[in-house]
Parts: C-alpha cells; sequence; structure tokens
C-alpha cells in the first residue's frame, strides 16, 4: 500500500500518525451506478498529485501524520459488512486517533456511527447528502444505502443539510427542524449558523459526494441536478470545526469515470481541508 499523498514515510507510521484511514471499497447495495468499491485508489492516485500546503489554514496538515490501515474487504452481504465495520469502529475507537474513513457506498456509515454513538453518548452526525437515506429498510436489507441514516435518526441528534431526493415513506423518520433541503439554502447562508447552533459538541461527519452538484461531482452512483457547490461547502465545514469538536468523518460514493480525473481531486482537496481544518481549529 502506498503512503497517503505520497508523503515521507516519517509521517505514515502507525505509532507517530494522528490520522487513520481506513477504506472500506464495499458497493454491494448500490441500485444505479456502480464503481464506488473503486474509489479509494482514484482518490489515492489524485493526493498524490496534490500540493500539500493549504494556503488558507497555512498549514502542512500531513505533517500529523496519515497512516492508511488495511481495507475492510467484507462483502458476503450487507449484514455481515455491517458487523465487520461497526466491530472495527469500536476497536479503533480504543486508539487517541482521529478516525477517517473513505467508502465505498453509503451503507457503510450504519456500523461506523453505531460505534461512535456507543462512545459519545450526546453525538450529532451531520449528514451532508442528496438523499435522505432514512428508509428502515430498501430491498429487504436494514444496511442498505438507502437506509444509511436511519438507526442515526433514532440514536443521535442528526442534522441532515442538502437534502432534495426523498421517498414519502421517509417522512415519518424525518425532522423538518433539524433538515435543510437544497431548495432552501441555495440564495442564503443564514442556514449555516441555525444548523450549528442545534449541534451538539462532539460531531461525526458522515459526507455522501452527491451532495455536491454533478456540474461538479458528476461522479457518483445518484446523482441529483441542485447540489451545493465547492465554496459553500467548505465555508459551511470551516465552521462546524470551528466550533464543534469533530471527532471523525468518513467520505463516501466516489464512483470514478473513467478518463475524468475532476472529480477524485476534488475529492482528495476536500478529504485534506477537512483535516487541516480539524488541526488548525
Amino acid at each position: 500500500m502506498k503512503n497517503y499523498a505520497g508523503i515521507e514515510d516519517i509521517y505514515a507510521q502507525y505509532d507517530t500518525a494522528s490520522v487513520l484511514l481506513q477504506s472500506i471499497p464495499y458497493d454491494g447495495t448500490s441500485t444505479w451506478g456502480k464503481g464506488a468499491d473503486n474509489g479509494f485508489e482514484e482518490f489515492l492516485d489524485a493526493a498524490e498529485n496534490m500540493e500539500l500546503y493549504d494556503i488558507e489554514t497555512n498549514s502542512e496538515v500531513y505533517k500529523k501524520g496519515v497512516y492508511i490501515l488495511p481495507p475492510i474487504t467484507e462483502k458476503t452481504s450487507p449484514e455481515v459488512v455491517f458487523e465487520a465495520v461497526y466491530a472495527n469502529t469500536k476497536k479503533l475507537l480504543e486508539t487517541d486517533k482521529f478516525l477517517t474513513f473513505f467508502g465505498g457506498e453509503h451503507s457503510i456509515s450504519i456500523g461506523i456511527i453505531k460505534a461512535y454513538y456507543e462512545k459519545y453518548k450526546d453525538l450529532t452526525v451531520l449528514q451532508l447528502d442528496a438523499h435522505a437515506d432514512l428508509r428502515d429498510s430498501y430491498l429487504g436489507s436494514k444496511y442498505n444505502h438507502a437506509c444509511a441514516l436511519h438507526d442515526a435518526s433514532k440514536n443521535t441528534n442528526l442534522i441532515q443539510v442538502g437534502i432534495r431526493s426523498m421517498d414519502i415513506c421517509e417522512k415519518e423518520f424525518l425532522n423538518p427542524r433539524k433538515c435543510y433541503f437544497a431548495h432552501q439554502i441555495f440564495d442564503n447562508e443564514e442556514w449555516m449558523e441555525k444548523s450549528i447552533r442545534k449541534m451538539t459538541e462532539d460531531v461525526y461527519i458522515t459526507f455522501d459526494l452527491d451532495v455536491l452538484d454533478p456540474s461538479i461531482m458528476p461522479a457518483t452512483g445518484t446523482p441529483e441536478p441542485g447540489g451545493m457547490d465547492y465554496n459553500t461547502i467548505m465555508k459551511y465545514l470551516r465552521q462546524v470545526f470551528l466550533n464543534r469538536n469533530v471527532v471523525g468523518f468518513d467520505i463516501n460514493e466516489l464512483a470514478p469515470i473513467q478518463g475524468l480525473k475532476a472529480p477524485q481531486f476534488l475529492v482528495s482537496k476536500l478529504y485534506y481541508k477537512m483535516l487541516s481544518y480539524k488541526f488548525k481549529y
């Protein structure tokens, strides 16, 4: 396995790294565009071609150390994947590292979030997503990508941002006071402060790349028009990291398009910026 972003070995050792990067290349329940199981390798390739000095934070966060863990390759069934991810995350949470995860499809977040809310008793989950993902079950499984935040809606303080697609059955599980639909936030910034005020101190971020508009993020399984732009979402994330204690995050649903490198480069910058915010603020 290559080092993250091509960093020197001194910054890529488990013992000294502040950040762990866990790949979960599972794409077993996606129902339209496939390929999220190939996202991590493309992300790593793009990261190697990224400048490691961040202008905005005046920092080189890679010097905090980033260690890539062996991937979780389980794919027997959604249920077995959930158990594997949950058990793995429980163990990782016993370390003093900052945990980051890379899908795969969004169902990988279910086990991660369960492990997190069992450790952090008053946890906020910030979901950045085009889809509500609140179904109790879909296509015979509670661990389908369409159910990614159902458990979190019952066991955490769930804040949803960028939602613009859902089934009517999901309204039963959606809290309209904590959901910021895409059509409500595209022409103002008041929602940013309002949503942060509703967060508890400890925040876990789950970032589905289809929250971004397909014009800048076409490489995802279920792109939805009317998504967020890069600068707006980075401004929001900066405020979240500044005002709350982000305890971990995942990025998912990168399904690379052959010959198109811009999406994975965007993701490599997104990941690095989130680390930069975490260790700056």
